[in-house]
């Protein structure tokens, strides 16, 4: 906008149009002209709707920033949207029809994601209420198109907010079985869900699994989920970490903040709202999920620091640190996942403090064996607009974890310099799948405010970017 014109939308300008030029007239009222994201709030100018609201998406033609490595025209959009649904709920409206401002899948993805509030615990009273929102077709040449699009958005959300739930949700209340329970309700209809007790995983000889959930009075779970969108000999393969909360064990975490780990399931929550968007998208691809889920709690019967553990490959190892434990349940998950004949193996994890360090809420971490599947995540990751950066598997880093007193393995690198590479290093040791991607998110676990179209709180990031990247590779084997 410019002090003596606007750029409309094409729907927009058809909505003044039909208001006889009254917004247009309004905004141009005011000296200050409309900053991107910015929105100005409308009444009583057209009668079937008693507010409009006006928001700028940026410059026209915005596109793909090498720097930033993001669409800034498709944030601009996610953005804009958001801030105006989130205004006119406040005014009270329960209804609305948003604007598809020229890309109707980032439109729809800002108004599902930064409606999502979890208060299903507080009062009646106390909870945001419930918006309907649609999208505005009525001048509109292809609608048809437009409501495809609209629902791919919105259903690229709903997995990421159901990601962001099961993140939120206490650790009294989802506990392993219960996040069973509540993944199981979410995909029966579309996946096979099959949940393995203790008595599998030792049967299985997942003694590095097993050791974490040793202290905990909560049984561990093991998660094996097959969504089918097509016969395959060679599935994807996504691991989570499902560590439904994380006290640090024997090595405890200081108290402040320790309330956050309920949500270092996120991992486990990333793969199961990943596959709740694939199923409902109906992807032309065979994925296998893994989820191994335990608490790491501090017991009288909880792995000490010193002990040595057997992993389901056979490798021994040094437990230096019991709160370096998502990486000894990964470890299993792997091993077995690799049994399946994967086309690829994909895990994410909240996994160190040490990426959070690196990258903070910016990027999450990309460890990979695979320049063809980094690639491939990296675009995925500019269309969605949740950003992946990517870190070194060096052997410099195996070094710091192969050289151990007691076993094979030690599971922490000897000092805090490269934690999160140290990881990685550890993890590499139970793959030998040639395309393997390890995502360390625990950086971008929680959102404060950085990224606009989303609340503060757990993040569900970067359920988007998977299931992009999910898409894309189901388009390449379909061609």
């Amino acid at each position: 906008e410019s002090t003596d014109s606007i750029d409309f939308t094409g729907t927009a300008r058809k909505f003044d149009e039909k208001a006889d030029g009254k917004i247009s007239q309004l905004l141009l009222t005011v000296k200050k002209p409309l900053k991107c994201g910015k929105t100005r709030t409308l009444h009583a100018v057209v009668p079937e709707f008693s507010s409009v609201l006006v928001t700028c998406i940026g410059k026209r033609g915005e596109g793909y920033d090498e720097l930033e490595t993001v669409d800034k025209g498709r944030e601009s959009i996610r953005a804009a949207v958001a801030k105006a649904v989130l205004q006119l709920r406040e005014l009270g409206e329960n209804e609305i029809e948003v604007d598809s401002c020229g890309d109707t899948e980032a439109s729809a993805e800002g108004c599902h994601l930064a409606l999502f509030s979890y208060d299903d615990l507080k009062a009646e009273k106390s909870r945001k209420p419930t918006v309907r929102i649609s999208c505005a077709t009525r001048y509109s040449q292809d609608k048809n198109s437009m409501e495809k699009e609209w629902r791919k958005g919105a259903i690229l959300a709903e997995g990421q907010n159901l990601s962001r739930r099961l993140m939120e949700m206490p650790a009294n209340l989802l506990t392993p079985t219960k996040f069973a329970e509540i993944v199981k309700e979410q995909l029966a209809d579309k996946c096979e869900v099959l949940v393995r007790d203790k008595d599998w995983a030792e049967s299985m000889k997942m003694g590095s699994f097993l050791s974490v959930a040793r202290g905990s009075v909560e049984p561990p779970v093991f998660l094996e989920i097959e969504y089918k969108g097509r016969q395959s000999d060679s599935p994807l393969a996504l691991v989570g970490k499902g560590v439904t909360f994380d006290t640090g064990g024997i090595s405890i975490k200081p108290s402040q903040g320790m309330d956050a780990m309920r949500g270092d399931m996120g991992g486990a929550a990333c793969v199961a709202g990943s596959l709740l968007s694939v199923s409902k998208l109906q992807l032309p691809v065979h994925v296998k999920a893994f989820i191994p889920l335990c608490e790491n709690m501090p017991s009288g019967s909880a792995t000490k620091p010193g002990d040595v553990v057997t992993a389901m490959n056979g490798k021994t190892i040094q437990v230096d640190n019991t709160d370096a434990e998502g990486r000894l349940i990964l470890a299993d998950a792997l091993c077995y996942s690799e049994q399946f004949n994967p086309s690829l193996i994909l895990d994410m994890a909240t996994l160190t403090g040490a990426i959070d360090v690196a990258l903070g809420e910016g990027a999450a971490g990309v460890f990979t064996n695979s320049e063809n599947m980094w690639n491939k995540l990296q675009k995925a990751s500019v269309r969605s607009g949740d950003r992946v950066w990517r870190m070194p598997l060096f052997n410099h880093y195996t070094k710091k974890i192969t050289e151990c007193q007691l076993a094979d393995l030690n599971n922490i690198g000897g000092s805090r310099s490269g934690g999160a590479c140290t990881a990685a290093a550890f993890l590499k040791e139970f793959v030998n799948n040639k395309n393997w991607l390890h995502l360390d998110i625990a950086g971008v676990m929680s959102n404060s405010g950085d990224v606009a179209y989303l609340g503060k709180g757990m993040s569900g990031r970067p359920t988007r970017t998977v299931i992009e990247f999910i898409n894309m590779i189901s388009k390449e084997t379909k061609n």
